[in-house]
């Protein structure tokens, strides 16, 4: 086997190691049950698809796609640091809404 064939059965077995992760992120985020478990799951799908990105400019010999996967790294930080403030503050006013009813008793 030559390198080249080597690189060529790593990249499409990374294909499908990255479809079967992508697969599975996929249901955790249709189950659920909690928020933290989607936001977890769109985190998981964010970084199959950078891994995706970067085998595909492996496959085709393009390093034009690694910027694209840079672009999709900014994204989705940026994206779960915006959903993790949302689940605090959400969690901090669900709690402030519980105390009060326990203070009007």
């Amino acid at each position: 086997m030559t390198p080249v064939e080597f690189l060529d059965l790593s990249v499409r077995l990374g294909f499908l190691m990255v479809a079967a992760a992508l697969g599975i992120a996929f249901i955790r985020l249709a189950k659920g049950p909690s928020l933290a478990d989607r936001v977890v799951a769109l985190d998981m799908m964010n970084v199959t698809i950078i891994a995706f990105c970067g085998l595909y400019a492996l496959l085709v010999d393009d390093p034009s796609f690694l910027d694209v996967a840079i672009v999709l790294a900014l994204v989705g930080f940026l994206a779960t640091v915006a959903l993790a403030r949302y689940a605090e503050r959400r969690f901090l006013r669900d709690k402030q809404g519980y105390d009060s009813e326990e203070s009007g008793k």
